[in-house]
C-alpha cells in the first residue's frame, strides 16, 4: 500500500443516489487508508463530520458541482450552509459560459464574492481547463487567486477532461506561492498519480483512491 499517494488523495463519493451505508464506508476507507479529505456531497457533510470526529481526515466537499451555473447568490446561500455543517474545504464550480462571453468583470465578481462566503474555508476553484482557451485559462486563474482562493483544480471531473501533467505543470507556473494546486479527472492508477504529484498537484480528486493505493487501477474518478 502507498502510504506516500494517500496522504494527497482526496476520496470522492459524489453522485446520485448514494446511501448511508456508502457513506460509512467511505469514511471507513478514508480513516483506514489515511487519506486527505473525503470528499463528500453536500447533503452529507454534517454526517461525515460526525463520522470523523477526532480523525485527522478533513470533510471536503463542493458548491455548485458538477455545471457550475447556479446564480451568485444561489453559490453564496450553498457555501454558507456547507460551511455551517462542517465543510473543511470547498471546491467551486465557475461560470465558464460568462467568461466565455467575455464577461470578466462579472466572472471575477462571482467567484470573489463566493470566496468570501466560506470565511476562511479553505476554497479550490474548479477551472474546466479543456473548456478554455490560452488567454481565458490564464484570465481564470488570475481571478481565483485575486479571490483568495486558496487552490485551483484543472477540472471538477472526467467527464470534463483527464487530468495531465502538461495542465498540472502549467497551473503550478501559473500561481504564487502559497497557493495550491489540485488535479482531478480520469486518476486512475498509481502510475498516473504519482506523474500529476510530480508534476506539481498538491492534491488528487479521485474515486478510486482504494485502488490507487492498494496498486490496482479504477474504472472511474472525479
Amino acid at each position: 500500500m502507498s502510504i506516500e499517494l494517500a496522504r494527497h488523495i482526496q476520496h470522492t463519493l459524489i453522485g446520485p443516489g448514494v446511501s448511508r451505508a456508502q457513506i460509512e464506508r467511505h469514511v471507513g476507507e478514508c480513516t483506514d487508508l489515511g487519506f486527505d479529505a473525503a470528499m463528500v456531497g453536500a447533503c452529507w457533510v454534517r454526517e461525515v463530520r460526525e463520522l470523523l470526529s477526532g480523525s485527522a481526515v478533513k470533510v471536503a466537499t463542493a458548491v455548485d458541482f458538477p455545471y457550475g451555473c447556479m446564480t451568485t447568490d444561489g453559490r453564496i446561500a450553498e457555501m454558507r450552509a456547507v460551511v455551517d455543517a462542517g465543510a473543511d474545504e470547498v471546491d467551486i464550480g465557475v461560470q465558464v459560459g460568462w467568461l466565455r462571453s467575455g464577461e470578466l468583470a462579472r466572472f471575477s465578481d462571482d467567484l470573489a464574492r463566493v470566496v468570501a462566503a466560506a470565511e476562511g474555508v479553505p476554497v479550490k476553484v474548479m477551472l474546466e481547463l479543456p473548456l478554455l482557451g490560452p488567454d481565458e485559462r490564464r484570465t481564470a486563474v488570475e481571478a481565483s487567486v485575486a479571490a483568495g482562493a486558496r487552490f485551483v483544480k484543472n477540472a471538477s471531473s472526467g467527464a470534463v477532461g483527464v487530468a495531465t501533467p502538461e495542465d498540472i505543470a502549467w497551473l503550478r507556473s501559473q500561481v504564487p506561492p502559497g497557493v495550491g494546486v489540485k488535479a482531478s479527472g480520469g486518476i486512475s492508477s498509481a502510475e498516473q498519480a504519482t506523474a500529476l504529484i510530480v508534476a506539481g498537484a498538491d492534491l488528487l480528486g479521485t474515486s478510486t483512491g482504494v485502488q490507487i493505493v492498494r496498486g490496482g487501477a479504477g474504472d472511474r474518478s472525479y
